[in-house]
């Protein structure tokens, strides 16, 4: 596992930190994210791996005993409830243990969620800047 200091300034760096099973984990939920959301940007947020489309989509990291998604306040918590009954959730996070499958399908299917969940956020920001700039 990294140390804690490690400050990351590139994915790769982050995922190259960890054993070779870890890294291969982390590569295939990578991969998973970038199908489902091939417009968006690959960063660096609060010192592990992120994905960016019109503001936070979703973040990953590794730990001893499981791989975290996170994903910033959302609704996809509640439209996937029954789904991620089988993990152990926060409010911003899910924990998958590191001696289960991987859930690739729910993966996609939260980031897709995401993406559509951003992409109305920004249309709506769009739409009430336009009101302000008219009424002015």
């Amino acid at each position: 596992m990294p140390a804690e200091k490690t400050k990351f300034t590139t994915v790769e760096k982050y995922i190259d930190s960890f054993p070779e099973n870890i890294q291969f984990l982390l590569e295939v939920i990578r991969e998973t994210i970038k199908e489902s959301a091939p417009d968006a940007e690959e960063v660096i947020s609060y010192n592990i791996p992120a994905f960016k489309f019109h503001g936070m989509l979703i973040f990953y990291s590794a730990y001893k005993n499981h791989i975290t998604i996170s994903i910033p306040p959302s609704k996809v918590y509640e439209v996937f409830k029954a789904e991620l009954s089988a993990y152990k959730v926060s409010k911003s996070a899910i924990q998958l243990p590191l001696n289960k499958q991987l859930p690739l399908k729910l993966i996609k299917e939260m980031t897709e969620f995401r993406l559509k969940e951003n992409l109305e956020l920004a249309e709506e920001k769009k739409r009430k800047g336009k009101a302000i700039k008219a009424s002015a």
